[in-house]
């Protein structure tokens, strides 16, 4: 339901309840709003100046709240805000996300890319501190990066069309319990990811829900008593136009050209 709007942004609110696999129910409330961002916010978010670029740019901003009358729990099982934000995926998109460098040991594994199965070294690659995932909409696969990994920057770059996107999200310091998003029954919960990306493709009887790509972000599990609320928060850009002020942009958040991006899979 729609409960405010301006030239610029729309509030929606939405009253749920909802039951998990352990016989939980959640009485919730979910508010969220979608604020259009001027040049100088971009330039606020990203340090890069839009000047000379075309750009579509907005800030997702979402509430979690509790209404039911009792404390969420870890033991009965808690609620996250997970994003997916989709889009249209083509042999020309290579997903780019960087990652934090460091031991494995400390840091855990660079890249999580058992969602679907593992997926082939021609689609995913690690070079220097950024993962490559091809976004084709030909073959589903998924993959997430830990809150110790993550930077809270992700995005993706579409060589034929002349489009970077840009995804933020500021993650929490300290947080470190995310909900594990695979398909499964799970050990540990709460060892999820805090991004992802998930590509579509064809499924074993030949269907397909796409073709679409994704990238995603989520919150932390978080335990809310009655009337607390967590907020979760990401901004998406989509920039195009002058592919020498689109390269700066690309050097300037992944360290890397325009040109590496389009060459990674080549």
């Amino acid at each position: 339901m729609i409960t405010a709007r301006s030239d610029s942004s729309v509030t929606f609110s939405q009253n749920v309840e909802t039951e998990n696999y352990s016989g939980t129910v959640f009485k919730l409330e979910i508010d969220r709003k979608i604020i259009l961002l001027s040049d100088v916010q971009v330039k606020e978010e990203t340090g890069i100046d839009p000047e000379g670029i075309n750009f579509v740019a907005y800030r997702s901003e979402n509430k979690l709240t509790n209404r039911g009358s009792d404390e969420w729990k870890k033991e009965t099982g808690l609620l996250s805000i997970w994003m997916l934000g989709m889009f249209i995926p083509s042999p020309a998109v290579t997903v780019v996300i960087p990652v934090r460098q460091g031991e494995e040991k400390e840091l855990g594994i660079e890249v999580n890319d058992n969602y679907f199965g593992k997926i082939s070294g021609d689609r995913l690659k690690i070079s220097g501190r950024n993962i490559y995932f091809r976004a084709d909409g030909k073959s589903r696969g998924k993959i997430g990066i830990s809150p110790q990994r993550a930077t809270g920057l992700m995005g993706s770059y579409d060589f034929e069309n002349n489009i970077l996107t840009l995804l933020i999200c500021k993650l929490p310091e300290g947080k470190a319990e995310y909900v594990n998003s695979a398909w499964q029954i799970q050990d540990n919960p709460y060892s999820g990811d805090a991004l992802n990306s998930y590509n579509d493709g064809p499924l074993e009887d030949g269907s397909q829900m796409g073709p679409f790509y994704e990238l995603e972000t989520s919150s932390p599990a978080t335990a809310l008593k009655p009337g607390e609320s967590l907020i979760h928060s990401q901004v998406t850009i989509h920039l195009t136009g002058d592919k020498k002020l689109l390269n700066q942009a690309a050097v300037k958040c992944f360290g890397v050209t325009l040109d590496v991006i389009e060459g990674i899979f080549k």
